[in-house]
Parts: structure tokens; C-alpha cells; sequence
């Protein structure tokens, strides 16, 4: 059974695979982060250097009038993942757990940073060539305009080959309901 897809994601498809966009215009574009209106401040090193501008705005500021978590959270959640599946070609990566730590009000823009070091690549790469997996967790946040960090970020991603399927957790004891 072939699924028909919608004009919207046969349109964010087409986006997805053209190259005549740049990642960070891509980026931009993407419908939840062109409604957030995040900008790409940098993406250097074929993705082992990420900053992006999320602003606050009537829309993002929470009634304690600073940011909204979930606006954190909601772009955080899938650089890691993102860096890894450029980084790594030929594995599928997603994101597998998050936790967030709200340290500051974000109460100016915030600029998420996210930066992957060589030695966790080359470890990662060790664990991919000898298990044929990885499941590294990195370390970022997101950062006031003066330069202080507000919140921080542990993004563990499940580095796997392309077509893995195996559950990550066990069935559900229908016993117990």
C-alpha cells in the first residue's frame, strides 16, 4: 500500500532535497522553526558547529515574560540528531532522550550553541565501527545576549544503520490494565 502525501508535505519534501537551498535556509524555512522565526547564525564544519537565534517575541514570551520552554525545547530537540546524520552518512540518528535545565530566565533572545567535539567524534566513530551503533550524548544551550547561559541541554541520540527496526523498549504488560 503506496501513502499519498499532502501538497504541504509533498511541497516540504521538494524543500528537503533541493540543493539549491543552503542547510541554514532549510533550516529556516522549516514550517515549526519559520513560525518560531529562528534565524541560522552559523552552521561551520559540516555541522559540527551550530548557532541559531531564537527570539523572543508576543509569541514566545510566557506569561513570567520570558521564554517559553517548549519554544527551547522544540529546537533543541532535533540539532544533535541532525549534526549526527550529517556527520555520520549512512546511519539513521534520533533523537532518544532530552533534558533540559532551566538555570535562567530567557528573558532576551536566546542563541542556541551547539558545538561536537573531536574527541567525542572519533569515539563515536570507534563505537560505530566496532558495535555498528552509537548512543553519545551531547551536551549545549541556549544563551542570554550578554553571553550567559540560561539553559542546558543533554541530547542523548541513537546512532543506528539505515532500516533498523528492533524496539528500544519492551511491550507494554497488558496484565497490569
Amino acid at each position: 500500500m503506496k501513502l499519498r502525501l499532502t501538497l504541504g508535505q509533498r511541497v516540504l519534501q521538494y524543500f528537503a532535497n533541493s540543493s539549491f537551498l543552503s542547510d541554514a535556509r532549510r533550516m529556516e524555512l522549516y514550517p515549526p522553526f519559520f513560525l518560531m522565526r529562528i534565524q541560522v547564525l552559523e552552521i561551520s564544519n559540516h555541522w559540527r558547529e551550530v548557532r541559531m537565534l531564537l527570539p523572543l517575541n508576543t509569541i514566545s514570551r510566557n506569561p513570567g515574560g520570558v521564554m517559553f520552554g517548549g519554544y527551547q525545547a522544540a529546537l533543541a530537540d532535533p540539532i544533535a540528531a541532525l549534526a549526527c546524520a550529517r556527520v555520520f552518512p549512512g546511519y539513521a540518528p534520533w533523537t532518544r532522550a532530552m533534558t533540559i535545565d532551566f538555570r535562567h530566565g530567557g528573558s532576551t533572545d536566546l542563541e542556541l550553541r551547539f558545538s561536537m567535539k573531536k574527541e567525542q567524534e572519533k569515539q563515536i566513530r570507534a563505537e560505530l565501527a566496532e558495535r555498528g551503533r552509537a548512543t553519545p550524548t551531547f551536551e549545549y544551550g541556549f544563551y542570554l545576549t550578554d553571553g550567559t547561559q540560561c539553559t542546558h541541554i543533554e541530547n542523548t541520540v541513537a546512532i543506528r544503520p539505515r532500516g533498523y527496526v528492533k524496539a528500544t523498549t519492551p511491550p507494554a504488560d497488558t496484565e497490569q490494565f
